[in-house]
């Protein structure tokens, strides 16, 4: 049996010698057992999506038959993910792990712990079909990753709600205002939030920074350029200060994780949220019919429309046993009849520009959006230093419950910033 591999076809002896694990009998042309001689491909992943699991393990049985080896997948909590990968890259790294791109790549690429696969981008001819997407796994000139699912952050709503109040989609920050208060003369929160975990305080932040100073001011935030008591940084928080003077969102939001957010908006108890498309997992199915996207509502029209774009990505970590290996499974992997049924259940906006149309709307709403978007940014916690991520996150969820200490975090936040970047 063949299959395509790194552009050309293979076979499974092939694939053995592309591994390294190639017997003399082998190479004399003698029959060889395949499983016996060749090397597992060991996967981690951290796909919070049953049916998305399941795809991606059918891949992996798919591409382990026809190679003859054996591929493990090892599925992680999302948020262990995220410290367990700190220790796992340095000692008993996999050959293949699932992380995030930009800064967050970055931050392992700078330390030597993703390996460069660039070759495989020219192999393959990668950088054609994803376009500026190849920038979110580039560092100096190299791709370290391959850019998997990508999430449009956006505002999030039940359009049988909105007809009920008989309003529209807020596009100015009047008509925000306008619309919270109708919501909550309705008795609805106008926004459904969940900090328990921390990121989506950032998120809001990111969302009005980009709004009110443009995504140059926010990048040289994000990579520790400008200062966290700029004056630029104030009408973000006067507005976001506004917003919770007047309660807009979800009451004692610290105790509630993003998904039990998402289901205050599902059950009619909210009247937006500001997440990604897997807001999805928490409406029941015969409801998401009723879910819909619409952009941010813009605060300075002076401002071009920036947006979240946030992509995960899959990598080969440097010290990986099996590289060529990993190299063959990614190729496998990331073939548009494999990557596009991967990427459906999650919602996920797909990084190749040849994929059909996704049968979710939100997805194609999605996709049509992001044609108008003069640029993005990823997300506090990808664009900015590991360090100094975390120390935002919990600025952001601290301003949201005690607004009052606004000074304090900030300037706490500056020392952070000066610390990591040495200012």
């Amino acid at each position: 049996m063949t299959f395509e591999l790194l552009g050309r076809p293979s076979s499974r002896r092939s694939f053995l010698k592309g591994a390294g694990v190639v017997s003399a009998t082998a190479l004399a042309g003698l029959p060889m057992p395949a499983i016996a001689q060749a090397q597992d491909i060991n996967i981690i992943s951290d796909e919070s999506n049953a049916d998305a699991l399941a795809v991606l393990r059918k891949i992996a049985d798919d591409f382990g038959k026809q190679a003859g080896v054996k591929v493990v997948v090892n599925n992680m909590d999302h948020e262990a993910h995220k410290t367990a990968i700190r220790n796992y890259l340095v000692a008993g790294a996999p050959d293949v792990c699932f992380w995030f791109s930009g800064n967050r790549m970055r931050a392992f690429v700078k330390r030597g712990l993703f390996d460069d696969i660039s070759d495989l981008f020219e192999k393959e001819k990668y950088k054609d079909v994803l376009g500026a997407a190849t920038g979110a796994v580039t560092v100096d000139g190299k791709q370290y990753g391959l850019p998997t699912g990508g999430t449009l952050w956006g505002m999030f709503y039940r359009k049988d709600v909105f007809n009920q109040l008989g309003t529209s989609v807020p596009t100015s920050w009047d008509d925000f205002l306008a619309f919270g208060a109708k919501c909550k003369s309705a008795n609805l929160t106008p926004i459904a939030m969940g900090t328990k975990e921390l990121w989506p305080a950032a998120g809001w932040f990111d969302q009005m920074n980009l709004r009110i100073n443009g995504l140059d001011k926010h990048m040289a935030l994000m990579n520790g350029e400008m200062s966290y008591l700029d004056p630029a940084l104030k009408p973000v928080f006067d507005q976001w200060e506004t917003l919770l003077k007047q309660d807009f969102f979800t009451p004692n939001n610290t105790s509630f994780g993003w998904q039990e957010a998402g289901a205050l908006l599902a059950q009619k108890k909210a009247g937006m949220m500001n997440l990604g498309a897997f807001v999805r997992y928490v409406f029941p199915k015969e409801e998401l019919g009723q879910l819909a996207f619409a952009p941010f509502p813009t605060i300075d029209p002076k401002v071009g429309r920036f947006e979240e774009f946030s992509l995960n990505s899959v990598h080969i970590p440097t010290s990986a046993k099996n590289k060529q290996g990993a190299r063959e499974f990614l190729a496998y992997f990331y073939r548009q009849e494999n990557l596009g049924p991967y990427l459906e259940p999650g919602g996920n906006v797909p990084p190749r520009n040849d994929l059909p149309p996704s049968k979710d709307p939100l997805v194609n709403a999605a996709v049509e959006a992001l044609k108008t978007v003069k640029g993005t940014s990823q997300y506090y916690d990808r664009d900015s230093d590991p360090d100094m991520a975390q120390a935002g996150l919990v600025g952001f969820q601290e301003f949201m419950a005690k607004p009052e200490r606004r000074d304090v975090i900030l300037k706490r936040l500056e020392g952070t910033r000066k610390r990591i970047y040495k200012i």
